[in-house]
C-alpha cells in the first residue's frame, strides 16, 4: 500500500490529480489550519472571538487547496476560475489587522498544499504559530487596550495646561490633545418661590475645555489619575471615560 501511495505521488499529473493526492492534500490542509485556529484561540486576548471566524480559519485552507488542485497548470482554467470567483462579492469586514493576518496564513497553507508544497505548508505553519505564541508573551502584547477620554474645564492659562500635561506625562504611557474649545455663556433655568421660571446666564469667558486621549501606564490606576488632576487649582469639571477602541485599518 505504501509503494502504491509513493507511485501515485511520483506520477502526479496536475490536470488529473488522483484520489490519494486529493485526500492527502485536503486532510493536511485541514490539520494545519486547525493548528492555526487553536493558536489564534490561545494567543488572542479579546473576548470577541466568534466561533464562525474560527471555523472559517479551519475551512478556508481546504477550499484554497481544492481551487489550486482544480486549476493545476491549466492557464485557461485559472482564468475561468478567476472570472467565476469575481462574481462573488465578499462583504465580510475584518477590522482587526491581526485577524486578517491569521486568515492570510490559513489561505497560504491551503495554496501550498494545493500545489503539493507540503514541506512549505508544514514549515510555514509551525514558524507562524510559534511566532504568534512568542509575541503573545512579549512586551508587544499589551493586555490593556483601553483608551481613555479626559475632559477638563480649566481657566484660560498656559501654566494650567502645562501642569495638566506634566501630570499626564507622569501617569500615562502616552497622551495627545484631541480638542480645545472656549466655552460660551451657559444659561440655567431656575424657579422662584412662586414657581415662575427664571433664566440666568453664567459667564464662562475665562474657561476653556481640553479633551485628551490617554492610555495609562500598567502600574497606574484611574483613581490615581483622578486624584492627581483634582489637585490642580481652578478645575471646574473633570470627566473620564475609558473604552476599547477598534484597531481598524
Amino acid at each position: 500500500m505504501t509503494d502504491l501511495f509513493n507511485i501515485e505521488l511520483l506520477n502526479y499529473y496536475p490536470g488529473t490529480p488522483s484520489f490519494h493526492i486529493m485526500l492527502v492534500t485536503a486532510l493536511l490542509s485541514f490539520f494545519l489550519s486547525s493548528i492555526i485556529a487553536i493558536t489564534y484561540e490561545f494567543t488572542t486576548n479579546s473576548i470577541y472571538k466568534k466561533a464562525h471566524f474560527l471555523q472559517s480559519l479551519v475551512l478556508i485552507s481546504t477550499v484554497a487547496a481544492m481551487v489550486m488542485q482544480a486549476i493545476g497548470d491549466n492557464v485557461a482554467v485559472g482564468l475561468g476560475m478567476l472570472g467565476a470567483l469575481s462574481i462573488i462579492r465578499f462583504r465580510t469586514v475584518l477590522n482587526d489587522p491581526r485577524n486578517i493576518t491569521f486568515m492570510f496564513a490559513s489561505l497560504a497553507l491551503g495554496i501550498s498544499c494545493g500545489v503539493l508544497g507540503y514541506v512549505i505548508a508544514i514549515t510555514g505553519t509551525l514558524v507562524f504559530c510559534l511566532g504568534a505564541i512568542v509575541l503573545r508573551f512579549s512586551p508587544l502584547s499589551n493586555p490593556n487596550e483601553l483608551i481613555g477620554e479626559l475632559r477638563l474645564q480649566v481657566p484660560k492659562s498656559v501654566s494650567v495646561q502645562q501642569e495638566i500635561e506634566k501630570r499626564l506625562k507622569k501617569l500615562c504611557r502616552n497622551y495627545e490633545i484631541n480638542q480645545l474649545r472656549f466655552l460660551n455663556p451657559k444659561r440655567v433655568q431656575t424657579l422662584t418661590e412662586g414657581g415662575l421660571p427664571i433664566v440666568e446666564e453664567i459667564d464662562r469667558d475665562n474657561l476653556q475645555e481640553f479633551r485628551y486621549l490617554i492610555r495609562l501606564k500598567e502600574s497606574k490606576t484611574i483613581q490615581e489619575l483622578e486624584v492627581s488632576l483634582k489637585e490642580i487649582n481652578g478645575i471646574e469639571s473633570l470627566r473620564l471615560n475609558f473604552e476599547k477602541q477598534p484597531t481598524a485599518l
